[in-house]
């Protein structure tokens, strides 16, 4: 994430794991700098019932940590 490198703080990761069925985030866990900052938009996502693909299709101000939910949520296998 280049927000990450702007902050000279590059060290950490993030992993989610989604309903193959439903799209939904069933779990999401993040270690770094600022990780509530994204643990705040999925939970928002999550208790709202959205699909992953509500976050990997989002546009997010760059740079910020959000804008990496996009890489994040563009891996997931179809």
């Amino acid at each position: 994430m280049l927000r990450t490198r702007t902050l000279s703080e590059t060290r950490g990761f993030m992993k989610a794991l989604i309903a193959a069925d439903r799209d939904r985030i069933l779990g999401f866990t993040v270690c770094g700098v600022e990780a509530g900052e994204l643990m705040a938009a999925v939970q928002v996502a999550m208790i709202a019932g959205l699909p992953y693909t509500a976050l990997r299709d989002a546009i997010f101000t760059h740079p910020t940590l959000p804008e990496g939910l996009i890489s994040l949520f563009s891996a997931v296998p179809r």
